[in-house]
């Protein structure tokens, strides 16, 4: 009998702390069956800030190193740099890439380091306390905006689209947007994540994939209802889909230096 699916060697089995209907246990189990599918298990290594994201070297079993909230594209530039034939992946949540962090992310897009982002936004400060996050959307109620965001009157600004705003730097390779709604969306999302690995492996530049995520708990709904709202809501504020492509160029010799 063949075996078409199992437990990957890179996901550590044991009981999760995320909330129910979190979305962070999907993504996990896709970067680890993409580091053992590309056979660079001992070569790995995640770098995990505050937040959410806080927990995840619990689950990967391969090196991982904690830098301070938002700091984690700094960290990950000087390891990159040291060892450059090492797979650097950044795991950072919306509030610490794009709050706290929003320096250090787009100055390491800008200067093109080699490094692969995996951005999960739900669109609030999970483990904080629900927090309005740079993403939360406009009505969206948050602890900070118990009436929901409103941009104007209340002067909270809009939600900001990432992706979109480091494809207009040139230090920018491959930029993706997918999310964990259904199974066509998560298969989407596993492609996404290995051609920005691949690329990077490659030594073609920044890549970085945003993955839409739901969190019920912080969102105040259950699990049915947080993915629901998620594509009603989240998707046609956040569109899905490949931003910004240069690897067939580059490959071909036609996108400028590496």
């Amino acid at each position: 009998m063949k075996t078409v699916a199992g437990h990957p060697a890179s996901l550590v089995s044991v009981q999760t702390k995320y909330c129910a209907g979190c979305g962070h246990g999907i993504i996990h189990r896709i970067i680890c069956e993409l580091v053992d599918e590309m056979g660079l298990r001992e070569k790995a290594i995640i770098t995990n800030p505050v937040g959410c994201a806080i927990w995840a070297d619990l689950y990967f079993d391969f090196d991982s190193v904690q830098p301070a909230h938002g700091r984690t594209p700094a960290a990950a530039t000087g390891i990159k740099r040291v060892l450059n034939d090492h797979l650097v992946i950044c795991y950072q949540g919306d509030g610490d890439l794009a709050a706290i962090g929003t320096a250090e992310i787009i100055h390491a897009a800008n200067r093109g380091e080699k490094f692969t982002v995996i951005f999960v936004n739900n669109a609030i400060y999970g483990m904080t306390g629900g927090q309005m996050a740079p993403t939360t959307l406009v009505g969206q109620k948050a602890a900070t905006a118990p009436d929901g965001r409103d941009p104007v009157s209340q002067g909270m600004g809009y939600p900001i689209r990432v992706i979109e705003m480091l494809a207009t730097l040139e230090g920018t390779r491959y930029l993706a947007r997918g999310a964990v709604n259904n199974v066509a969306n998560i298969r989407k999302v596993k492609e996404y994540i290995r051609t920005a690995l691949n690329a990077q492996m490659e030594g073609i530049g920044f890549t970085m994939v945003e993955i839409l995520s739901p969190c019920g708990t912080n969102w105040g709904m259950d699990s049915v209802e947080a993915m629901q709202w998620l594509e009603k809501e989240m998707i046609p504020q956040f569109p899905l889909g490949e931003i910004k492509n240069e690897l067939s160029a580059i490959r071909a010799g036609k996108g400028g230096s590496q």
